[in-house]
């Protein structure tokens, strides 16, 4: 789908609610760039647990702050899988930054207010020409609270988990239930907690319950949205 007017969509919501699955085939749709802005605090959890910045739950913020300048992080279009895929430091890192361990820590390294103002800054500059899907926490209320299209994906904490669960197992990670399950409550806590940029709904943001939708159900339902948003710009 081609159109002359651009727009810039915000999916935000819980972890493991499909908002990455929606906003890669809702930007291959419309011809737009996605951005996976978890992927972006995935890598610099990443970053910080092969350099030994965190250890437990101490985190070294001072070192990992001064770190920061120094991370190039990008996303590079993958035109086998249909997607872009994010590099640390020219290194492709989407795999790693799916595994267990990382996401035990990304939302501590989210909460840090100078890391999320470098990302958001980055998040600025790749969606200054619109034609945009980007997905995270704080799409809609902090990065782009003007964004034409906002929407809100919630679902509950077990089938969230299911759904990592299932994931994980396919790609042959080794791992429990009660474990994933551990990690959605958790992060769901920190992430609606967290002093800087909670993760809450916009109040102009069209909030969509995935429990009883499947990836297709999920992805007609915003795209008729997206269209018919665009279509009333241009």
């Amino acid at each position: 789908m081609t159109e002359s007017v651009k727009i810039i969509i915000a999916v935000d919501g819980y972890s493991s609610t499909g908002k990455s699955t929606l906003a890669k085939k809702l930007a291959n749709k419309l011809g737009y760039v996605y951005v996976d802005t978890g992927a972006m605090y995935r890598v610099v959890a990443l970053y910080a647990m092969e350099n030994n910045l965190i250890n437990g739950d101490i985190i070294d913020e001072a070192s990992l702050v001064d770190s920061l300048e120094g991370m190039d992080i990008k996303f590079i279009y993958n035109s086998n899988l249909g997607f872009s895929e994010i590099y640390l430091n020219g290194r492709n890192v989407e795999n790693e930054i799916r595994r267990i361990d990382v996401s035990n820590k990304v939302s501590k390294i989210a909460a840090i207010s100078a890391v999320r103002k470098k990302m958001v800054l980055e998040q600025h500059r790749m969606g200054q020409d619109k034609g945009i899907v980007m997905d995270g926490r704080d799409i809609g209320t902090v990065v782009f609270p003007k964004a034409e299209l906002k929407i809100f994906m919630t679902a509950s904490a077990d089938i969230r988990a299911r759904r990592r669960y299932d994931e994980m197992i396919a790609k042959g990670d080794e791992v429990s239930f009660n474990s994933v399950l551990e990690n959605v409550n958790t992060r769901d806590h920190l992430d609606t907690t967290r002093k800087d940029s909670p993760l809450i709904k916009a109040n102009d943001a069209i909030e969509i319950n995935s429990d009883n939708l499947n990836v297709q159900e999920t992805f007609d339902l915003v795209y008729k949205k997206a269209k018919g948003k665009i279509e009333s710009y241009a």
